[in-house]
């Protein structure tokens, strides 16, 4: 018994019994306190989809009357109308051509209207304009109804029943004479269908087991499907009753418009009410067992998803232990059982990765030392050779070019030593390498090409990038004294601000210049990191972008400043290049 509770010890088997115990108990639950509460939310929720249609029904009434109203609105307030009635008031005479055009435009009101038979139109003295013949007001109507009509002042009065023909319903109005002070000017006469004011779904009662009953001001009825007596149901006290008509029970719904003075009831059957709670009961005895099914292969299925992988990665591990580290297969499970896949075989990737490295580190780090080795050899030998040289000329008493070599060898010895361990250097290095430079530069120009370098000893020790000052020296000789026949002279100027805080580095040459457009182009290409293209400097002088990485560096060294490297340039007058960097940087 023991071994077959361990075997049956496992994640998938208890994650089954755990989903499966929680979902009876919760159907438990919900069977044993579903029954009341659901019934009575049933029973409220009828009575308000029954009130609702009540409220729904009495709404559309209210519509169509609405639309009654503001009809017959239009023919009072027509001006043909207005003008045929005060001619009337005052007692002149009104042709028959008249009376035919006014005619048409009452039609053409009526035929753009719903439920709306005919327009009848009458004088002060209830004759007859419209239709065209010598009827009276007083022969379709009693005067009572003409005298609510005086009484509403224009607003729309109900009549209700045509007494000529059932089919219709009969609405009446003043028409107030808009030109003389609102005056009686005569009274319209509005015939309607009666199916215009049938319900919505006005089927008999037997198919829809549901009475609709709309009861006018007088409590007569207007439209129903209800044929029986009405004054148990009219004079029912209570909101929400129980009406008993015959052997049934019906709960009726009372809506009453204050725009109308209507009054909408709705009866439905008690036993509907019922009917759904036993089809709730039942529903939810079928809902629960199919759940039960549906819910145990649905705990199956999620059970062996979730324990499938932790298994196939379980003996994974176990074969890592008896050998090598392998790579678990790509497996497709819930987010955290693929992160925990993928964060093994990542362990596996970089302890694999960790042991190969271990093995070939010896050989690695041999290669490095051998490369480090060279390339400290090729700079050694480059001095060596220089120095050889310049001892060769010494004794052959050429000192002019050996100073010249001694130039070049310091040149060399500044640009390539030790740059991966100090990228800053004192001023005064950097104005020593300056005048190697030019140097060897009056090589190439020979007497034409001066040189003069200001500096004040006290700034001598600030600390500067290395390389900073020397590119624009180039730029100067290439661009100045390369493109200008006769001597040129380039001047290096450093000096402080009167507040001591910055240091200027001036370079500037009498060169040949540049133009406004020449210059807006170098600094747009400086600005924006491309090559420095100078207009009038020959293929092959330069490499186009000494401007430019100057720039970068001291935006990159100084990100403070907006615009690190000044150009000043006039054509045939020379060129001007500046910066100014922090002397406190200098500690």
């Amino acid at each position: 018994m023991l071994s077959l509770l361990r075997r049956w010890n496992t994640l998938r088997n208890q994650v089954l019994f755990v989903f499966l115990f929680v979902m009876v108990i919760v159907l438990c639950i919900v069977s044993v306190m579903t029954f009341r509460p659901i019934s009575s939310m049933l029973q409220d929720h009828t009575e308000h989809q029954i009130q609702q249609v009540a409220v729904e029904a009495n709404g559309r009434f209210e519509s169509l009357y609405e639309q009654i109203n503001m009809v017959s609105k239009l023919v009072t307030t027509n001006q043909n109308v207005q003008n045929v009635l005060l001619r009337n008031y005052y007692n002149k005479p009104v042709s028959f051509n008249e009376r035919q055009e006014l005619k048409g435009i009452v039609n053409t009101i009526q035929a753009n209207s719903d439920g709306i038979s005919s327009f009848e139109l009458y004088t002060t003295e209830l004759e007859r304009v419209l239709p065209l013949d010598d009827a009276s007001l007083s022969g379709r109507l009693n005067k009572e109804w003409i005298a609510k009509a005086d009484e509403a002042r224009g607003r729309l009065v109900w009549i209700g029943n045509d007494p000529t023909d059932r089919n219709y319903f009969l609405a009446i109005r003043r028409v107030n004479l808009m030109d003389h002070h609102y005056s009686t000017g005569g009274y319209v006469l509005v015939s309607m269908y009666r199916y215009y004011f049938q319900f919505a779904n006005p089927q008999p009662a037997q198919e829809t087991d549901q009475y609709s009953i709309l009861l006018g001001q007088k409590m007569e009825m207007i439209s129903s499907n209800y044929n029986g007596p009405l004054a148990n149901i009219i004079h029912h006290p209570q909101q929400m009753p129980i009406v008993n008509l015959g052997d049934q029970q019906y709960i009726m719904a009372r809506q009453h418009s204050s725009v109308t003075n209507w009054t909408v009831l709705i009866l439905t059957p008690v036993s509907a009410l019922y009917k759904s709670i036993d089809v709730l009961r039942t529903g939810i005895l079928y809902a629960g067992i199919i759940g039960i099914i549906i819910f145990f292969i649905c705990s199956y299925l999620l059970s062996t998803i979730i324990t499938k992988p932790i298994l196939r990665l379980t003996r994974t591990m176990q074969q890592a232990i008896e050998g090598p580290l392998t790579v678990n297969p790509e497996i497709h499970a819930v987010n955290e059982i693929n992160e925990l896949n993928s964060t093994y075989n990542q362990l596996v990737k970089e302890t694999n990765h960790l042991i190969q490295m271990v093995y070939e580190k010896e050989i690695t780090r041999s290669r490095s030392e051998l490369k480090a080795l060279q390339a400290q050899i090729n700079p050694h030998f480059l001095f060596n050779a220089l120095d050889a040289l310049r001892w060769s000329l010494e004794d052959r008493n050429q000192e002019e070019l050996a100073e010249h070599v001694i130039a070049m060898s310091n040149l060399f010895r500044y640009t390539i030593s030790r740059q991966d361990k100090d990228e800053w250097v004192i001023l005064q290095q950097e104005i020593r390498h300056i005048h190697n430079y030019m140097e060897i530069m009056q090589m190439r120009f020979g007497e034409r090409l001066h040189y003069r370098i200001d500096m004040p000893d006290e700034v001598s020790w600030v600390r500067i990038p290395r390389l900073l000052i020397q590119p624009l020296v180039e730029n100067a000789i290439l661009h100045g004294a390369g493109n200008k026949k006769g001597d040129c002279t380039v001047s290096i100027r450093v000096y402080p601000d009167s507040y001591n805080t910055l240091l200027y580095i001036v370079v500037q040459d009498d060169g040949p210049g540049m133009d406004t457009k020449t210059l807006e182009h170098i600094q747009q290409a400086m600005r924006s990191g491309g090559i420095v293209h100078s207009a009038d400097a020959d293929e092959g002088e330069g490499s186009g972008i000494a401007l430019s990485n100057v720039y970068q560096r001291l935006r990159l060294y100084f990100p403070d400043q907006t615009d690190p490297l000044r150009i000043e340039s006039r054509l045939y007058e020379g060129t001007c290049i500046s910066f100014a960097i922090p002397i406190e940087n200098g500690d």
